[in-house]
């Protein structure tokens, strides 16, 4: 894989994670999480955890770059998964 690509995913596993665990618009998933498996059940653990998320995304996202690393189909939703997730990081600098 090459650097392009590690920092690509890099950026995909941080902007996913962050959706799953704490974005407002993933509330709905993770209250169906909780409603079906209970509150304190493991699987709703998992989705509030960025450390045990982060782990299944990184897993997923390294097998995608692995396998289309210089692809368009890698490098396009990378890039704007990325930059989503830098630009988050900048305002709440910037704010």
């Amino acid at each position: 894989m090459s650097l392009a690509a590690f920092l690509l995913a890099l950026g995909v596993t941080c902007r996913i994670t962050r959706f799953i665990t704490k974005d407002t618009l993933a509330a709905g998933f993770r209250s169906w999480i909780g409603a079906h498996f209970g509150d304190d059940s493991r699987a709703a653990y998992l989705v509030s955890c960025g450390w045990c998320t982060s782990i299944w995304v990184a897993t997923a996202t390294a097998l995608y770059a692995s396998c289309l690393g210089g692809s368009p189909w890698f490098q396009a939703p990378a890039t704007a998964l990325s930059l989503s997730y830098l630009a988050g990081l900048a305002s709440r600098w910037l704010d």
